[in-house]
Parts: C-alpha cells; sequence; structure tokens
C-alpha cells in the first residue's frame, strides 16, 4: 500500500498530536523550576533565618543566606576535601538527613549503626547532587551558611528514598575542614 503525500502528512500529524498529548504542561522542567523558585522565595520570605550575607545564582536560582562569616579566607575549589556538618530538609522542614546526632534523634531519622560525623569529600567529581557541591564551593571554612537549591539541582524528577520527586531542598552547612586538593 502506496500512501499519498496527504495520507502521510496527516498521519504524521496524528502521530505527533498524540505524542504531544503525552506531556504533561505542568510537569515541564521549566514550569517545575518557576514552581520550585516560588517556593523557596516564599519560604525565605515566611522564615526567620539570621541573615549576615546573601546570593542567589541567577541562572541556577540556588540562594545562599550566610548565618555566620567566618573571615578565615580559607576558599575552597574543585579538587579539594571538604568536610561539612549538614542537615538536609524539605521546603516543608521536613528533615530527610544530616551528619548531626542530636537532630537525627530530635528527627527520628537516627540510625544507631550509622557515624555522625562531616561528611567528607572531594568537590567536582560528580559524588553529590549539584547544588550541595555549588552550595560548599561558595563557602570559606568555618562559614555557616542555608542553601536553597531547586529540585533540578538536586534529585529532579526522580525521588530518592523519603524525598518526592522534584523537590526543591534545604541544606544548613558547615564548612568545617579544607584540605587542597593534588596540585596539576
Amino acid at each position: 500500500m502506496k500512501l499519498k503525500p496527504i495520507q502521510l502528512l496527516a498521519l504524521l500529524v496524528l502521530a505527533f498530536s498524540g505524542l504531544s498529548s503525552c506531556i504533561d504542561k505542568d510537569a515541564t522542567d521549566e514550569v517545575i523550576f518557576v514552581k520550585d523558585q516560588k517556593a523557596i522565595d516564599d519560604y525565605i520570605a515566611s522564615a526567620n533565618l539570621v541573615n549576615v550575607k546573601e546570593v542567589k545564582d541567577a541562572v541556577s536560582g540556588i540562594t545562599i543566606i550566610w548565618q555566620e562569616v567566618s573571615g578565615s579566607g580559607i576558599k575552597i575549589a574543585n579538587g579539594d576535601t571538604a568536610s561539612v556538618n549538614y542537615t538536609g530538609r524539605l521546603i516543608n522542614d521536613r528533615i530527610f538527613d544530616t551528619s548531626i546526632e542530636s537532630v537525627a534523634k530530635a528527627n527520628n531519622i537516627y540510625t544507631e549503626s550509622r557515624k555522625y560525623v562531616p561528611l567528607r569529600f572531594r568537590l567536582g567529581i560528580a559524588l553529590l547532587i549539584p547544588g550541595f557541591e555549588y552550595g560548599v564551593l561558595q563557602l570559606e571554612k568555618g562559614d555557616k551558611a542555608t542553601v536553597f537549591i531547586p529540585s533540578i539541582f538536586g534529585y529532579g524528577n526522580q525521588a530518592n528514598g523519603n524525598i518526592p520527586a522534584n523537590s526543591p531542598l534545604i541544606f544548613e552547612m558547615n564548612l568545617v575542614e579544607v584540605k587542597d586538593g593534588p596540585t596539576l
């Protein structure tokens, strides 16, 4: 059976319209990013955060609010090893992870077999979510800050344990140690 050009065009239009109807207009990355930004902005506006310094990256939407600026001058770079005390929470304030034992116990997420010590990792080799690494890269040793991360720079459209898909994340961070990486 040979299709006439108009039949072929009609078939293609039908196929495309069928596929496009499968795309959820409320779930595109752009729509989710805008929703995340609004949720983060609303949270910041209603929260009682100590704010001694604030930076918002216009491209990524990541916002960092410092509670303490150490003034140590010890900056971190890709390749360096960081040690960070942190508490991760959702925009509804539910804590999902922490390196601090007392916080884990107070929020019923304590695991006896886990060691509650600062998270130690090398920056720039994609071991952690991009928003967490970006936040750490903005700190100096001794700084304490809260980092607000749109979901696309967190776990995106994938759920992760008790973190739902498309969840903006909040991390309270304290950069406690910086070890220089290899010199190239």
